[in-house]
């Protein structure tokens, strides 16, 4: 039995018959005969030959690919959303393939270039932490190729998206402080061209205002919320005149640094300062005291991007009218947050 990849050509040789006939023959064409078939089918066999569907599905106009793109496909969250991508697509028949931008708009270029020249039928798409225009996207739009934001998505956009309401997130984290009695609220804020962070602030001042709480431009630490930007931004508080109470983060990994440089100044959490994440990481659950967190409904993200990306191949409407799902958070109270004394 050979080992070698065999291919089309290699069989019509063996067979001293034409391609097509090995072709029609290996799909099961009518027009071949019975004999002829199982000699190819047998053959195939002893080659190891295997179809290359990728191929043909191109020779057909349709390449059965649904192209993603990610900032990163570590931790809870994008992994979630793959997985509800990959079940939804999988049903209707695609196969998804999946390229990383790691935060880097250049990688995120390239990714575009790559995924068009792999004929992908549709692209979802969540933003790269410095990614600020839209122009890669434009060629995209022009191959009217379908294109689907999730999570991340440029402000002031017209584009098809899923996203939660992170404004709706943030308000009610923010209002979960207040009513465990904190008065002095600081909020960890990322790049606020994208939407997610931008509405996840407008929550958190939302919640002051009705509350009657000053808003403290002191008490907001703009950063791009790793674990390490979580370390400075916690320094940075502890060293202000008057230290919070609490701290909201529009990130779990930064709430987590926060919590490291409370621990090792034998702080407490949540008696000296009660702590708020975004995204119920999976490490949420594992910290001591284990952290408050607003949950993405990430898999439900991920099957819903689909679920639009198909309606948006059923339609094939030349004229572009974006569509918008909007998600509900879901705030998960844990101790971090939890004063007793004031009660949940």
């Amino acid at each position: 039995m050979a080992s070698k990849r065999a291919s089309i050509s290699d069989m019509a040789k063996e067979l001293n018959v034409s391609v097509s006939t090995i072709s029609r023959a290996l799909s099961n064409h009518s027009s071949i005969s019975e004999a002829t078939k199982k000699k190819v089918w047998k053959l195939a066999q002893d080659l190891n030959y295997q179809p290359n569907h990728l191929a043909a599905a191109l020779r057909k106009g349709k390449s059965n690919l649904l192209g993603v793109i990610v900032p990163h496909i570590d931790g809870h969250f994008f992994s979630s959303v793959m997985h509800g991508i990959e079940t939804v697509a999988s049903k209707a028949g695609f196969n998804v393939l999946i390229c990383q931008s790691n935060e880097d708009v250049t990688h995120e270029r390239k990714n575009i270039e790559t995924l068009i020249n792999a004929q992908v039928e549709g692209i979802l798409v969540s933003l790269a932490r410095t990614t600020r225009d839209f122009k890669h996207f434009e060629k995209v739009r022009k191959r009217e190729i379908p294109l689907v934001f999730f999570d991340r998505v440029l402000e002031g956009q017209d584009v098809n998206a899923v996203v939660i309401d992170d404004r709706e997130g943030g308000y009610l984290t923010t209002k979960h402080l207040i009513a465990q009695g904190c008065q002095r609220i600081a909020h960890f804020a990322g790049p606020q061209h994208l939407n997610i962070y931008k509405n996840r602030r407008q929550g958190y001042l939302d919640a002051l205002r009705e509350h009657d709480l000053p808003i403290n431009e002191d008490l907001i630490f703009y950063c791009d919320m790793t674990l390490e930007d979580g370390i400075v931004g916690m320094k940075h508080l502890l060293q202000l005149p008057e230290v919070p109470d609490a701290v909201f983060s529009a990130s779990d990994f930064s709430i987590v640094g926060a919590m490291q440089v409370l621990k090792a100044q034998h702080l407490r959490v949540p008696e000296d300062m009660a702590l708020v994440g975004f995204s119920n990481e999976s490490f949420t659950s594992l910290t001591e005291p284990m952290l408050t967190s607003v949950d993405q409904r990430c898999e439900q993200m991920g099957q819903s991007a689909v679920r639009l990306f198909l309606e948006l191949v059923e339609e094939k409407s030349t004229k572009f009218s974006p569509r918008r799902i909007v998600l509900q958070p879901d705030l998960i109270i844990r101790d971090s947050s939890i004063r007793e004394k004031v009660g949940v």
